[in-house]
C-alpha cells in the first residue's frame, strides 16, 4: 500500500528548476479552460492472482476545455520519442492536427477497456457519433505499471473512465500515486504524476505552457536533478533484494499551452520536451514507450464548419516568442518528472514488489551541497 502523508514539491522543498516563472498552480490547469481528474484503484496484497489482484493502478483524464471536446475540438500534435507504447489514437492525430476526446492515461493492459469508456462519454454527450455523423478518435496513452499491479485483470472499468472525466477540475493536480500513476516507477524509486508550468513574461505575449507527465523510466543510476547526478549519490540507498529488471517502462508527457498553435507548431513544441526529460536522465531506453501530446487552447476547430474555410490564429515562429515557447516545455516537463518523484510515496504491489519512494532527505542533502538550492 502507499502512504498517505503529503509531501514536498520540488519548489516547496527550494528547488528550482529553470528561469520562467511557473503559473499560479504550477501545473498543467494554468492553462485555462484545462482540467484534470484521476481514479485511482488500490485494493488487495500478497501473491499475484492473475486477473484478481492485488490491484494497484488507476486512469487519469486530462480535458482541454469545459465544453463539448466533440464538437469543439483543439489542435494538437504528438511526436514519438520512441515508439515501444500503445498510444491509441496516435495517427489520426498526426492525419487531422485534432483532439476531440479527453485525453486519457493508464496502465498498459487497460488502454483497451479505457477506450470504450472514453466512446461511450462521446456517444452520451454527442447521441449522433456513429449514426448521423463521423466516428470518435479516443486518445488513450500508457505506461507498464506490471511490476506492482495484477495487469492482466484490467481492473479499469469504463465507470472508472466516466468517473475521472466527471471528477476533472481545474485548479491544484493531485500527484503522485493517483490515478495512472498508481502503479508507476521511475529511476528505480515509486513514479507516478506530476505537473508544473511556465508563464512567458508580458513582452511575449504572457502565454502559458503546462506538462503533466505519467512518469514510469529510468533506472537509479541515471537520475540527475538540477544537473547533479543525484542516482549516482544514492546508488546504494536501500538496494533491492532482488536484481532490477531492465528497464521496459515508458513516459507519456502532455503538454497544454494558450499560445495559438496550429499541429505543425504544436509538434514543435512536443519535440522539446523530451529535452526536459533528458534533463533528468532520460534516455528514451529501447524497452521505454515515450510519447509527448501537445494541444492548444486558443482555438477551436467545428466539427460542424459553417462554411468552406476557417481563419485561425498562429503565432510568429521565427524570434523570442517560438523560442520563449520551446524553453517553457523543456522547464515545464523536466520539473514535472522531479515533481512526480517528490510526491510519490512508497508502495507494496504484487508478490511483495516494493517500490520504494526517493528519500528527500538523503535527496535535500545532496542537492544542498551541490549548491541548487534556494
Amino acid at each position: 500500500m502507499a502512504l498517505s502523508a503529503r509531501r514536498p514539491r520540488a519548489r516547496e522543498a527550494g528547488l528550482v528548476l529553470g528561469t520562467l516563472s511557473p503559473g499560479p498552480h504550477n501545473a498543467i490547469t494554468d492553462v485555462a479552460g484545462v482540467r484534470v481528474g484521476h481514479v485511482t484503484l488500490i485494493a488487495g496484497e500478497g501473491p499475484l492472482v492473475p486477473g484478481r489482484g492485488p490491484v494497484r493502478t488507476g486512469v487519469t483524464v486530462i480535458l482541454p476545455h469545459e465544453g463539448n471536446l466533440f464538437r469543439q475540438k483543439v489542435p494538437a500534435g504528438i511526436f514519438v520519442l520512441n515508439g515501444f507504447g500503445k498510444c491509441l489514437g496516435q495517427e489520426q492525430i498526426d492525419e487531422l492536427g485534432v483532439i476531440e476526446s479527453p485525453i486519457a492515461l493508464t496502465g498498459t493492459m487497460n488502454v483497451g477497456v479505457v477506450a470504450d469508456g472514453l466512446v461511450a462519454h462521446a456517444i452520451r454527450t454527442n447521441p449522433d457519433v456513429g449514426i448521423t455523423t463521423s466516428t470518435v478518435n479516443p486518445v488513450v496513452g500508457e505506461c507498464s505499471d506490471a511490476y506492482l499491479n495484477d495487469m492482466q485483470g484490467r481492473h479499469v472499468r469504463q465507470e472508472h473512465v466516466l468517473e475521472a472525466i466527471a471528477a476533472a477540475r481545474p485548479g491544484p493536480v493531485a500527484e503522485g500515486c493517483v490515478g495512472a500513476g498508481t502503479g508507476m516507477s521511475l529511476f528505480g524509486f515509486k513514479g507516478g504524476i506530476g505537473t508544473a508550468s511556465r508563464r512567458l513574461p508580458a513582452l511575449l505575449g504572457g502565454y502559458t505552457v503546462g506538462a503533466l507527465v505519467l512518469g514510469n523510466f529510468g533506472r537509479r543510476e541515471q537520475l540527475t536533478i538540477a544537473g547533479v547526478p543525484v542516482g549516482r549519490e544514492l546508488a546504494h540507498w536501500q538496494p533491492p533484494v532482488d536484481p532490477e529488471p531492465p528497464e521496459t517502462g515508458s513516459v507519456m508527457v502532455i503538454l497544454a499551452t494558450d499560445a495559438p498553435l496550429l499541429d505543425r507548431g504544436l509538434r514543435r513544441l512536443a519535440r522539446r520536451a523530451a529535452l526536459g526529460l533528458a534533463r533528468t536522465g532520460s534516455i528514451a531506453g529501447h524497452g521505454s514507450g515515450d510519447y509527448i501530446i501537445a494541444f492548444s487552447t486558443a482555438n477551436r476547430i467545428p466539427h460542424d464548419p459553417n462554411g468552406l474555410v476557417l481563419t485561425l490564429r498562429h503565432i510568429v515562429e521565427d524570434g523570442a516568442l517560438i523560442d520563449g515557447l520551446f524553453q517553457a516545455a523543456v522547464e515545464a516537463t523536466e520539473e514535472a518528472v522531479i515533481n512526480a518523484l517528490f510526491a510519490a510515496t512508497t508502495m507494496v504491489g504484487r508478490d511483495g514488489h516494493v517500490r520504494h519512494a526517493l528519500p528527500l532527505d538523503e535527496t535535500l542533502a545532496i542537492l544542498q551541497r551541490a549548491g541548487v538550492l534556494r
